[in-house]
């Protein structure tokens, strides 16, 4: 019989695995109910919590009362045994949250950058001043995501053009990794924001949709199957440059050295924060900004309808653009926008989308509280550290 002396130490590697993910998803379990739940047997789940507890991973919690004999040890994952950061960047403010291996956010800083042209000075900082006010230092941190505005290139990592943030180029990937000494991811903050609201937000149980951004600017984050839709060069979503009937196409698209591409033309200038506060205002709402405006439109009776009205058709020309070729079933609102109008818009955008094409989608306003840009960061870091500490 041909001997295959690498099978236990993988089987032992996949049970240490499940046993850990089981323990990360549900909390404390008793040897037991890990056996129970991974189908593997007393002896065998007492050698994997042994191998963990070695590790530094895991660690008796407390017990568990029995009909029969002594109380069972409860096994808990030790949360401080790795840490992560999530960020996210935008031209007027830098937060980064830290968070414990179980996705506890243990500390959140909020910073304004102060003429920090540099992206990676301005990371750096943001992070060492997250550190030390969880009293966490750099070296344990397992997992780093930031957040941007702008077209993340999934094969190089590199932000290939962001209009809020020109000093981002080719190249900070990879100094940000060398300066934090550790791998580093940046992403789109739609497809943060995305991957936040499947965690624990309005798409929980979806496997397909779509999350439309409406703030400053327009934003879509695609999931398919699960994962999210990045595209070639990852401008899957750039929904803003969308060509709508009566409406001049966007030109001079492209970014050159010294010369900062114009924001005019398509979807995007039709539907943001300056779009609608524009037609707010010529509808005789006073508000400062464009999420005051809408909330107020909510309760405003007839001039109210006529607002939302014509925000949900624009909204509609970009929805049914996406779901007549997607068909995702679902799209979730987020941004200043969607989150003003609630169920007030998002009713009237299936509706609109009705009128228009023969897909309708349900059509939901983003439930992840707080920052979701900032969720997604760190639900992304825990992703990556623990895979780290799975293959270790």
């Amino acid at each position: 019989m041909e001997r295959r002396p690498g099978v236990p130490r993988l089987l032992r590697e996949i049970n240490d695995r499940a046993a850990l993910e089981l323990l990360l998803a549900s909390g404390p379990l008793t040897r037991g109910q890990i056996g129970d739940l991974t189908g593997l047997s007393k002896v065998t789940a007492s050698q994997t919590l042994s191998r963990l507890e070695e590790r530094g991973l895991v660690e008796v919690v407390g017990e568990q009362a029995g009909n029969r004999g002594p109380n069972a040890a409860l096994y808990g994952v030790i949360a401080s045994c790795a840490y992560v950061a999530g960020l996210d960047v935008g031209p007027e403010h830098v937060t980064a949250a830290i968070a414990d291996i179980k996705g506890d956010v243990v500390a959140e800083v909020t910073a304004t950058p102060s003429g920090a042209d540099d992206p990676v000075s301005m990371v750096h900082n943001a992070v060492v001043k997250a550190c030390r006010s969880a009293k966490v230092a750099l070296s344990r941190l397992k997992g780093v995501v930031i957040g941007t505005p702008g077209v993340v290139d999934p094969r190089t990592g590199d932000v290939q053009f962001s209009f809020d943030l020109p000093h981002w180029h080719e190249g900070i990937h990879e100094a940000l990794a060398r300066d934090l000494k550790r791998s580093v991811r940046i992403e789109n903050d739609v497809n943060l924001a995305a991957i936040a609201e499947r965690s624990n937000g309005a798409a929980r149980r979806a496997d397909d949709f779509v999350l439309l951004w409406v703030g400053r600017g327009i934003g879509l984050a695609v999931v398919l199957g699960g994962r999210l839709h990045r595209g070639r060069s990852g401008s899957a979503g750039e929904i803003g440059y969308l060509p709508v009937p009566g409406v001049p196409l966007a030109e001079d698209v492209r970014s050159e050295p010294g010369r900062l591409p114009s924001l005019a033309g398509g979807l995007q200038s039709l539907v943001s924060s300056v779009a609608v506060l524009d037609l707010a205002r010529d509808l005789g709402f006073e508000g400062a900004t464009a999420a005051e405006c809408v909330t107020a439109a909510v309760d405003a009776g007839d001039q109210g309808d006529r607002l939302l009205d014509e925000i949900a058709s624009r909204l509609a020309l970009g929805v049914a653009s996406v779901c007549v070729v997607l068909d995702p079933g679902l799209v979730v609102l987020a941004g200043e926008v969607g989150l003003a109008g609630g169920v007030s818009l998002t009713g009237r955008v299936e509706q609109a989308v009705a009128r228009i094409c023969p897909i309708r989608p349900q059509v939901v306003t983003s439930e992840v509280p707080g920052n979701p840009v900032l969720r997604g960061a760190v639900i992304a870091a825990l992703e990556q550290a623990r895979e780290e500490i799975f293959l270790s």
